[in-house]
Order: C-alpha cells, then sequence, then structure tokens
C-alpha cells in the first residue's frame, strides 16, 4: 500500500527540470483545500502522540531537512506541521554564516555536531546542503571544491542511517510569481514586516543560478538512504499536509513502543 504523498518522492536516478515542475500542483491531493486544511488538526494530534511515543522508544533518531528558497516555507513547516509537539524531543538548528571556528574545519563539522541523539527529531532550517548551493551560486568556493561535496554528502548522510536515524529531506518547491507575492505581502503587512530582509530581495537575481543548483542537488544526493521529497509548496496548505502526512506514516511504519520500566512496578508503595 501506498504511503501517503509517495509520488512526491523522487525516484533515485532521475533527472530534474524544476522549470517543468508546477510548484502550485495539488494532484498529491484530490479532495480540496477545505478538507486538506480540515485533516490537519488531526494529522497534528497524531505527530504530537507518535512524537512521546519516539521520544519515549529512544531507538532512533529523526532528521528532517527543510530546504527552498526564500520564503518558500521553512518556518511556516516548523509552526505549523511541529505545533504542539514536546520541546523536549524536538529541536531545530539553522545554519548561518559559518564562524571563523567553523570555517576552521571541514564543512560537515558543524552540521555533524547537530545531528540527532536517539528518540530527538531534529530540524534543519537549511542545512549542509547550503554549501553546494550559496557557496556555489556566489563562488565562495570553486567548483572543484563544491562539486567534491555532494559525495560527501552521501557519505555523511549514509553514515547518519547505519547509526540508526532516518532523514526525511523536503525541497519545498515555489514560483518565483509567488515568492515575489509573498514578499510583497511582507512589504504591505505590518505585522510581517519584521521579517524583512534586504538580502532575500537581493538573491532573486540569482533565481535561476539558484534553480540548476537545486536540479544538481536533487539530482546528485537523492539516495535510497535518505530520499528527496519535492514538494509543490505555492499552496501552504498542501506543503503543511503533505509533510505532517509524510511524518505520521514514517512513525508509525517504525514500530514505536514504550520500554519496559527499570523498577518493579510491582513493588512499588505510596508512602
Amino acid at each position: 500500500m501506498s504511503a501517503p504523498f509517495d509520488q512526491l518522492k523522487l525516484p533515485v536516478g532521475v533527472s530534474v527540470d524544476l522549470a517543468r515542475c508546477d510548484a502550485a500542483d495539488t494532484s498529491s491531493w484530490r479532495r480540496g483545500k477545505r478538507k486538506g486544511e480540515a485533516a490537519l488538526p488531526r494529522l497534528r494530534g497524531e505527530l504530537n502522540r507518535l512524537q512521546e511515543l519516539f521520544y519515549a522508544d529512544a531507538r532512533h533518531g529523526l532528521l528532517v531537512i527543510l530546504q527552498g528558497m526564500d520564503t518558500s516555507g521553512k518556518d511556516g513547516v516548523i509552526r505549523h506541521v511541529f505545533e504542539g509537539v514536546n520541546p523536549q524531543g524536538v529541536r531545530v538548528s539553522s545554519f548561518k554564516q559559518p564562524t571563523p571556528e567553523e570555517l576552521a574545519h571541514d564543512f560537515l563539522w558543524r552540521v555533524h555536531r547537530d545531528a540527532p541523539a536517539k528518540g530527538e527529531i531534529v530540524i534543519f532550517n537549511r542545512s549542509h546542503y547550503e554549501d553546494v548551493l550559496i557557496a556555489r551560486v556566489h563562488h565562495f568556493v570553486p567548483q572543484r571544491v563544491w562539486s567534491k561535496r555532494f559525495d560527501a554528502i552521501n557519505a555523511f548522510e549514509h553514515e547518519l542511517v547505519e547509526e540508526g536515524n532516518t532523514i526525511l529531506k523536503f525541497f519545498l518547491h515555489i514560483s518565483r510569481e509567488e515568492q515575489a507575492r509573498r514578499l510583497e505581502e511582507r512589504i504591505q503587512d505590518p505585522t510581517k514586516r519584521w521579517k524583512l530582509n534586504p538580502a532575500d530581495f537581493h538573491e532573486r537575481r540569482y533565481w535561476n543560478d539558484y534553480q540548476s543548483a537545486y536540479e544538481d542537488v536533487l539530482e546528485r544526493t537523492n539516495t535510497a538512504w535518505a530520499p528527496w521529497y519535492l514538494l509543490p509548496a505555492d499552496h501552504k496548505w498542501l506543503r503543511n499536509l503533505a509533510i505532517s502526512a509524510i511524518l505520521v506514516d514514517l512513525l508509525k511504519r517504525m514500530k514505536l513502543r514504550y520500554p519496559e520500566p527499570k523498577v518493579a512496578v510491582g513493588a512499588l508503595k505510596l508512602g
């Protein structure tokens, strides 16, 4: 039986042409926006229950990687999908411009430190993939350097999986037109102006370069052990619904269980 939104998972070895991928496509959910939004509260409740069980089970780690152009909804996913989960077992890591200490090490050093512990869900809001995206687009390192990083990333993710982690990678695919609409909304809405960043407007000049870089990422790091989901993200409701359903389905398939108590329960007596 197919998992929910399984059609969004990229088959290993396929070529990706983002210009031919409709960022507003809703064919993965044919029951309409209203029913999609109505399904979200139930999925949140299921995710909250399963996350607590995942934390108690403590046999696995889960890494959720969110990548996408500015305004694609990485913060929105964290806010809406993970609303209500126990913060004791969920952590968000964001990778900004490297510090001098981080630059003194290999590019994966700072990332490995933030990998999930057993029982922990870690969300990467941007990730090690910035080192083959922005580093490439802005020529921070030469091609001979960034082109080798794809193999290093695949090996790193394989190591995490071999150590008992599961990796879910979501590329939030939005159109250039939708990005413009969301940036304009931030300008017009006083409650969203705090999000305004001149860099977001500057990076739009490099849209085509980023699309090419993302196509390489999706082709060269889409592996059997760490697959990419190419998620149409022009519609926020579909984005949130798909990620919620994929997470819930994954956790259900893990056959999680509460561990046996470490004490003889029958011998415990209240004083």
